[in-house]
């Protein structure tokens, strides 16, 4: 049994902190064993998670995005914490297509989420902010 990993970041809720949560939790996921495409379906899960609470959690306003990642064995936790908004109705946030921004935005962030990762939780409580878990285990068959 491998000893479980871990970090934790902490960030202002900037759009081009995205780009630095994706590629510092892709570093510290490359420490087990995926294939090239894992890893991107990864980074992109991040980046969905994360730019929601800058985007929607925040507003584009001022905030503090917080990450948890660890590992244990072949399995990769990942939690992205807002204190922002909170999501009103979280089953239709799900929703392939559905953003709270229509007219800006896709409302694919969720859709990647759980087509790339092997679970995701979604927690949200409106005016106190939303903590989104993915889970991704090595090797589940999926390549």
């Amino acid at each position: 049994m491998e000893n479980k990993n871990w970090i934790k970041l902490e960030f202002p809720s900037e759009t081009r902190n995205v780009a630095f949560a994706r590629t510092s939790l892709a570093l510290f996921a490359a420490q087990l064993d995926w294939t090239l495409d894992e890893l991107e379906d990864i980074k992109v899960a991040v980046s969905e998670a994360v730019s929601n609470a800058v985007i929607h959690g925040y507003e584009l306003g001022e905030g503090v995005v917080k990450i948890k990642a660890s590992y244990l064995e072949e399995e990769l936790k990942i939690e992205i914490e807002d204190f922002g908004r909170g999501i009103a109705d979280v089953e239709r946030a799900k929703e392939t297509g559905y953003s709270s921004i229509p007219e800006e935005r896709m409302g694919l962030g969720f859709t990647f989420m759980y087509e790339y990762m092997d679970e995701v939780a979604v927690l949200s409580q409106l005016g106190e902010g939303t903590k989104v878990t993915l889970i991704k285990k090595v090797n589940n068959g999926k390549h």
